[in-house]
């Protein structure tokens, strides 16, 4: 919840951006945390550019989409009137849609399986641009979700570097929707620091503040800022 009188660093800011600046640096203080060691994406996944220009008029220049052509039809034409926009890919990603990811993202959230790794480092290999990349981990095994099970995250790792000759930036999570999300940020960074990994991309609007304290270095929140979708 939002301090009832604001500071004057998020007082420009829109009502929900605020607020989620506000929560965030909370987070870092009882974390003891410098609040430059957290990135916020600002998720606008499904949202125009109506309700995206406020947030960039604000100075945010971090975001994150879902799907590949939804971010081509929307992003190209913000990005040449906005310098310093980063665009982050923190959805699944496709490997006939690798050339439009390495073309348009700053970032790819989802290398989770040996076909992505080998359309990736063509990619990177032909355009000679490199997208910081992380490794998309499945922690709680769900069948339906995407993302490498915890137990063979050390080979993906492993492979993607030697095999395909990607640089890994970092682990992405995202915990099952009915679990306490505390013990699958405790694996992901585990899992982070014994294979070298500085970065960490988790943590959501519901719980951002719980991934920070367990090390978050991206925080992935867009209702908190936009609105329900």
């Amino acid at each position: 919840m939002a301090p009832e009188n604001p500071s004057p660093i998020t007082a420009h800011l829109p009502s929900g951006l605020a607020t989620v600046e506000q929560d965030i640096a909370r987070a870092c203080k009882e974390a003891r945390r410098d609040r430059t060691s957290v990135s916020l994406i600002a998720v606008s996944k499904t949202f125009g550019a109506d309700a995206i220009l406020p947030v960039i008029d604000a100075g945010q220049r971090l975001f994150g989409e879902n799907r590949v052509q939804e971010a081509k039809a929307k992003w190209p034409g913000l990005i040449s009137a906005y310098p310093g926009i980063a665009l982050h890919l923190i959805g699944p990603l496709q490997s006939n849609k690798a050339r439009e990811a390495v073309a348009l993202f700053d970032a790819i959230h989802s290398v989770d399986r040996p076909s992505i790794c080998e359309a990736l480092a063509k990619e990177i290999g032909s355009q000679k641009r490199k997208p910081q990349l992380f490794v998309q981990l499945n922690t709680g095994e769900e069948p339906q979700k995407a993302g490498v099970a915890p137990g063979d995250a050390d080979g993906f790792i492993a492979a993607c570097r030697e095999k395909y000759g990607l640089e890994i930036s970092g682990l992405m999570c995202i915990p099952p929707l009915n679990d306490a999300p505390a013990p699958h940020f405790a694996l992901t960074a585990k899992i982070a620091a014994r294979n070298g990994l500085p970065n960490l991309s988790m943590g959501m609007s519901a719980d951002f503040a719980i991934a920070i304290a367990f090390g978050a270095t991206h925080v992935r929140v867009g209702s908190a800022i936009f609105g329900h979708r």
